[in-house]
């Protein structure tokens, strides 16, 4: 009986790949450390094989971060330089698609099954979320009407009406 071969984009849990995932310039990204170590490759490896194949990756599927976007990252999530003496570079969604077609071993097509069905999960929470949050607003209008005039009727029997005073003294004609 042969031994069925379990992938490796099945034994990683969705919430590891999750934290590596941030948002930077309205994107989502992953840092080159990240995916190096994730493919199973090192940092130096993974950079030259982009480099040779930088046509595959235009400024929106992989640009490099500045000091201040990185030390947002680092003051956030812990990410470490490591003693590179470059900033680390981010790649998005699409670059993420793009490193399947130049890192061609096992592993690295399991983490990038695995990869992208992250992504895929994160952007159906986030329609989830804003059907949710768009179905809240229109039930908050329509009850506040309503509210509004409880919040009136409570507000004539806490505040009374004031009734002019009548004059005292006598009324001259």
């Amino acid at each position: 009986m042969a031994k069925k071969k379990r992938s490796i984009a099945a034994l990683i849990p969705i919430e590891r790949v999750e934290r590596l995932i941030y948002m930077l310039r309205g994107e989502r990204i992953m840092l080159d450390k990240d995916l190096a170590k994730l493919y199973g490759v090192s940092v130096k490896v993974f950079n030259q094989t982009v480099k040779r194949n930088l046509t595959r990756f235009p400024k929106d599927f992989m640009f490099q971060l500045t000091e201040d976007e990185f030390d947002d990252i680092s003051y956030f999530h812990q990410a470490k330089r490591g003693g590179r003496r470059y900033m680390p570079y981010a790649f998005t969604e699409h670059g993420i698609a793009m490193l399947s077609s130049i890192l061609r071993s096992e592993q690295a097509i399991q983490m990038n099954i695995a990869i992208m069905r992250t992504f895929v999960q994160l952007r159906h929470l986030l329609t989830t979320n804003e059907a949710l949050a768009e179905r809240f607003d229109e039930l908050e209008l329509k009850y506040d009407k309503q509210f509004k005039e409880v919040f009136d009727a409570i507000r004539k029997i806490i505040v009374p009406e004031v009734k002019a005073k009548k004059q005292i003294g006598f009324k001259v004609r």
